[in-house]
C-alpha cells in the first residue's frame, strides 16, 4: 500500500479487502469487497487512525479534496490522525449495489446484510487487515448509529468515538423516533414560514399540483404530494432554507424549476440504498413496517405545508422510475425482523471516551433520546449547541470535531 501524492498536501493510500457478506454465519460462502481511502498530512503517517463512518444509510464515504478542504472536517482530524474514509459496504467501491438482482426475495435477502451490525465487522476486518491495535471513530448520523453498535460490541478495539448528530435512541421504537422527528419538522415548517411567509401559499399551491399529477421531473416521473412535502429535509441542513425558497420562487411550470426540484429531491436512484433501507437505520429488534407513513400525525395530515424530513413513503416506490424496480424488496425489508442492534448495560460498562455534538434542533436525531443514550455511557462528553444544524461538522469547517476531541482527551471541560 504505496502512498499518493495526487491531492497537493495530502497523501493518500487505497485498500481493499474481500469480507464474508454475513459474519454471522460461516456456511454462507458469499463475499464482498470493502474499500476505504486513507488520508495523511505529510509528516502524519505515524499517527493513529481515525475511522470515519459516513451518514446514510447507502452513501459512500466523502471523496477528499482541496479549495476548500472537503470534507470540512478533514484538515482538523489530519492533525491528530491518520483518516480511514470507509465506504460502508453496498456504497462507492464496496461491492456497491447498482441494479437488482435475482428476484425480490432474493434481493431483500441481500440487503438484510447492509446493516451496521454487518459494517462494524468490515470495520473489525480491515483493523485486523492493517494491524491496528485500537483506533477512533468519528460517526456522522448513520455513522453514529453504527459507532453506538461499535461501543455494543467492540469497545476493547477503540481508543475514543466522536459522534456528530449520531447518538441514536436505544431501546425506542422506529415509531416513536418518527413521531418525535414529525414533532421537529412541524416547528422547522413553521420557522420556515415566518422567514418567507409567502411560501406557504406556494407549498400549498405545489401539493395540490402533485395531488394532480401536474408536477414530473424532466424524465417524466409524477411528482406526488408526499415528495412535495419531503423538501422539508433541505430544512435540515444550514443554507437550506435558503435553497428551498430559491426552488419555490420559481414558476412550478418551468424547465428550471423541473430539474431544481429533481436536484433537490431527497430520495432516488443515485443512492437507492438510502431509501430502500432507510427504516432499518431505526429498528432495534423490530418489524419497521413503514413506520414513517403509519406515523404521520394529523396535523400533518390536516396541513399539507407541514413539510417532512427524512420519511420514506411507499408510494415513491411506484413514482419515481429509478427506485420502481425495488418496488418488491423495498416491501419485504418493510416487513423484515430485525435483530437487535444496541446493548445497553454493554454500553454502560463500555470505557472508552466519547463526545458527542448534539444539535438541539436536529431535525433527524431528537435530542431527547440522544441524552438519554448519552447517560448509558461512562466516559461521554456531550455538548449540546444551537449554533449548528444536523450538517454542522462539515459546515464548521473542522470547529465542531475540535471541540469533540479537546472534549474526550479532557483538554476541554465543557
Amino acid at each position: 500500500m504505496t502512498w499518493q501524492r495526487s491531492i497537493p498536501g495530502l497523501l493518500t493510500r487505497e485498500v481493499r479487502i474481500n469480507v464474508p457478506l454475513d459474519h454471522s454465519n460461516p456456511a454462507d460462502e458469499r463475499g464482498i469487497t470493502i474499500f476505504a481511502r486513507i488520508v495523511a498530512a505529510p509528516d502524519g503517517t505515524d499517527r493513529p487512525y481515525l475511522v470515519f463512518l459516513q451518514g446514510g444509510p447507502g452513501c459512500e464515504s466523502p471523496r477528499p479534496g482541496l479549495d476548500p478542504m472537503w470534507p470540512g472536517w478533514l484538515r482538523r482530524a489530519l492533525d491528530d490522525y491518520q483518516v480511514v474514509l470507509l465506504d460502508q459496504r453496498g456504497t462507492g467501491l464496496s461491492s456497491p449495489i447498482s441494479e437488482p438482482l435475482g428476484s425480490a426475495a432474493d434481493q431483500a435477502e441481500y440487503l438484510t446484510h447492509l446493516r451496521a451490525d454487518e459494517i462494524v465487522a468490515d470495520c473489525e476486518d480491515l483493523r485486523a487487515h492493517l494491524g491496528v491495535e485500537r483506533w477512533a471513530v468519528l460517526g456522522q448520523s448513520f455513522g453514529g448509529f453504527t459507532a453506538v453498535h461499535y461501543l455494543s460490541t467492540r469497545p476493547d478495539a477503540l481508543l475514543a468515538v466522536y459522534f456528530t448528530g449520531g447518538l441514536t435512541g436505544v431501546g425506542h421504537s422506529a415509531e416513536d423516533i418518527y413521531t418525535a422527528c414529525y414533532e421537529t419538522m412541524a416547528g422547522k415548517s413553521l420557522e420556515y414560514y415566518r422567514r418567507f411567509p409567502e411560501d406557504r401559499d406556494r407549498v400549498a399551491r405545489l401539493v395540490d399540483l402533485a395531488a394532480q399529477e401536474a408536477l414530473r421531473t424532466p424524465n417524466g416521473d409524477v411528482v406526488g404530494p408526499s415528495r412535495i412535502r419531503s423538501l422539508g429535509h433541505l430544512l435540515g441542513a444550514s443554507g437550506g432554507a435558503e435553497k428551498l425558497h430559491y426552488l419555490l420562487e420559481r414558476d412550478p411550470g418551468s424547465r428550471g424549476f423541473r430539474y431544481d426540484l429533481a436536484d433537490l429531491l431527497p430520495f432516488g436512484g443515485r443512492n437507492v440504498l438510502y431509501t430502500v433501507i432507510h427504516e432499518s437505520s431505526y429498528a432495534d429488534g423490530v418489524v419497521t413496517n413503514w413506520a414513517a407513513a403509519r406515523t404521520l400525525p394529523e396535523a400533518f395530515r390536516a396541513d399539507p405545508t407541514l413539510l417532512t424530513g427524512e420519511h420514506v413513503f411507499p408510494e415513491w416506490f411506484d413514482e419515481d422510475s429509478s427506485l420502481r424496480p425495488w418496488k418488491h424488496s423495498a416491501q419485504l425489508i418493510a416487513e423484515h425482523p430485525w435483530p437487535r442492534l444496541y446493548d445497553p448495560q454493554a454500553l454502560a460498562e463500555a470505557d472508552v471516551p466519547c463526545a458527542a455534538a448534539v444539535y438541539a434542533h436536529d431535525a433527524y436525531v431528537p435530542l431527547h433520546h440522544s441524552l438519554e443514550t448519552a447517560a448509558l455511557l461512562p466516559d461521554m462528553h456531550v455538548w449540546i449547541t444551537s449554533e449548528y444544524e444536523h450538517n454542522g461538522s462539515n459546515a464548521s469547517g473542522g470547529a465542531v470535531l475540535d471541540r469533540l476531541i479537546r472534549l474526550a482527551d479532557r483538554t476541554l471541560v465543557r
